[in-house]
């Protein structure tokens, strides 16, 4: 019998920001699909990290702590950053996700009111915020405000929602500076990684001098395996964190709503993402005294 290789994703979000599945559904996903590592990386949010490492232990899965944070760096703004391995209830971490957390649920009260003001010109029926809420079992996030749309029958799909209500009504989010975000993860015992790059910048020469200065501020690593990149802009990526001795991680950024794209276990282009990706950032935290589950 041919015994596959093993693959992993470290990057997956959960109903606690804006994904639409509970961690311990994510992780029977993931099983499923063969993984044996995997990170539950929510927007500003560490609420699922304990649901997904008992669930993960259940069932023979490895897994890591990851969080996602919003942040900017010069021109560039919402920028990812990907962190691994900390302490999830360091006082100075925690602090900054409710912080976070805080202005995410004020902002996504501000833009339902905002596309209410616009079904109420349509003479369409408002969306009730403590719904949304509740539904969202966790952090509310837009793509919960795009289901709640759906649902209501206002709008056919997810893509229909942003187009005319989500993208118009938007209220900015709160950014972090990416260099005080590397320290933040670094000083919680965990590693920071450059999340999917080409939805940074797809110029090269751009995206190269910004991972140098990231390089100086400490950053550990860049998300070289997907969403947006392709086996060649993969091997790029790969090049560029190779020469400047940083990690290379990946994932799906799989959020399970049913207009999206990504499958877990796979980065684009159908490209499994090696164990090989793991090992760098299991032995990495082990320098930094961090760890996985």
């Amino acid at each position: 019998m041919r015994i596959m290789p093993p693959y992993i994703d470290l990057h997956l979000h959960s109903s606690c920001s804006d994904g639409s599945y509970p961690p311990e559904a994510v992780v029977a996903l993931a099983e499923k699909a063969g993984l044996t590592a995997i990170a539950l990386a929510d927007h500003d949010n560490v609420d699922g990290i304990d649901r997904m490492t008992s669930a993960a232990a259940k069932l023979g899965l490895e897994c890591v702590m990851g969080v996602e944070l919003s942040v900017v760096w010069g021109d560039l703004h919402d920028v990812h950053l990907l962190g691994y391995g900390f302490d999830h209830k360091d006082p100075a971490l925690v602090n900054e996700l409710a912080l976070a957390r805080d202005y995410r649920e004020n902002r996504n009260e501000k833009i339902v009111e905002r596309v209410n003001q616009c079904l109420a010109g349509e003479g369409k029926t408002p969306l009730c915020f403590e719904a949304i809420r509740v539904s969202a079992d966790g952090t509310v996030g837009r793509p919960h405000i795009g289901l709640a749309l759906v649902k209501v029958g206002h709008v056919k799909d997810m893509e229909e929602a942003f187009q005319r209500y989500l993208v118009p009504c938007n209220v900015e989010k709160r950014l972090f500076p990416i260099r005080d975000a590397i320290e933040l993860i670094q000083q919680a015992g965990g590693v920071s990684i450059l999340a999917h790059p080409p939805y940074i910048t797809r110029d090269r020469a751009k995206f190269s001098n910004m991972l140098d200065a990231l390089a100086d501020y400490g950053l550990d690593g860049i998300e070289a395996y997907n969403s947006g990149a392709g086996p060649t802009e993969t091997g790029w990526y790969l090049t560029e964190a190779r020469r400047r001795g940083l990690l290379v991680t990946g994932g799906s950024d799989f959020h399970g709503h049913e207009d999206d794209a990504s499958r877990i276990g796979f980065a684009a282009c159908q490209q499994r993402i090696p164990y090989s990706c793991f090992t760098e950032l299991k032995e990495c935290l082990a320098r930094r005294g961090g760890g996985t589950g």
